[in-house]
């Protein structure tokens, strides 16, 4: 049955030799996975695997069918087209490393428009900004709203925050339990919107420890997750 649905690319493979695999979080059905059949054949004169760039944000018309595990596109067109944030090289490697995540994240394949929305409108805002270095600090805090693990801001003036349990706490239980500039930048973050990022100062140094605090918190809370492989390639273009 076809079926039109916006979608966001996750991630891609190359199979065989002209096919790509595709797997993208989709509006109405949340994770799915396409082959692209003889969409690298150049001498079919295709231009169609420009489109499937990493987060990239497309509208596709799909044969669907609930019995395969790999489904097929139709007929795509972008969505939004991005001005920046493939030409860039600084929003280039965030999109390199949240992609990861989130396909390491990303697993349901049930609807999720809440989710969709989140990733659609941070990503255009991401597109259209000139300040963007702490970005994927805010972006990867608010998804675990989405994920099920935002830390509990009922009581945030405790000395310290268990990643753990994800909450604030009056004394330090175990190791788990985070204090000084990585606290400080967390109270900021939970208190904030994109919009005023900017407003936050922090070195690289700083970016780098949150960051880490953040993925082994992602660890804690998700028994599948792994640091990204392109963490080191990430925070050497951020240094």
């Amino acid at each position: 049955m076809l079926n039109k649905s916006k979608v966001i690319v996750l991630s891609k493979l190359k199979y065989r030799d002209n096919d790509l695999i595709v797997k993208c979080f989709t509006r109405h059905r949340g994770v799915v996975s396409y082959l692209l059949r003889g969409v690298l054949n150049t001498k079919k004169g295709s231009s169609k695997a420009a489109y499937y760039q990493l987060l990239s944000q497309l509208e596709i018309e799909e044969n669907y069918r609930q019995t395969q595990s790999l489904q097929y596109i139709k007929d795509v067109r972008l969505d939004y087209n991005y001005t920046t944030l493939h030409t860039n090289l600084f929003k280039g490697s965030i999109v390199m490393f949240l992609s990861e995540v989130l396909s390491s994240v990303l697993r349901e394949e049930e609807e999720n428009q809440p989710l969709y929305h989140y990733l659609e409108t941070t990503l255009r805002w991401l597109d259209t900004k000139d300040e963007f270095s702490n970005f994927h600090l805010l972006f990867l805090l608010n998804l675990t709203k989405h994920l099920g693990f935002y830390p509990d801001i009922s009581d945030t003036n405790q000395r310290y925050f268990n990643l753990n349990n994800g909450l604030f706490e009056s004394k330090k239980q175990d190791v788990y339990s985070i204090s000084g500039e990585n606290l400080t930048i967390l109270k900021q973050l939970l208190g904030t919107n994109f919009d005023a990022l900017d407003g936050i100062k922090l070195s690289s140094k700083q970016r780098q420890s949150f960051l880490a605090m953040l993925l082994l918190y992602f660890e804690l809370h998700l028994g599948s997750f792994r640091k990204p492989k392109s963490l080191k390639i990430f925070n050497q273009i951020f240094n």
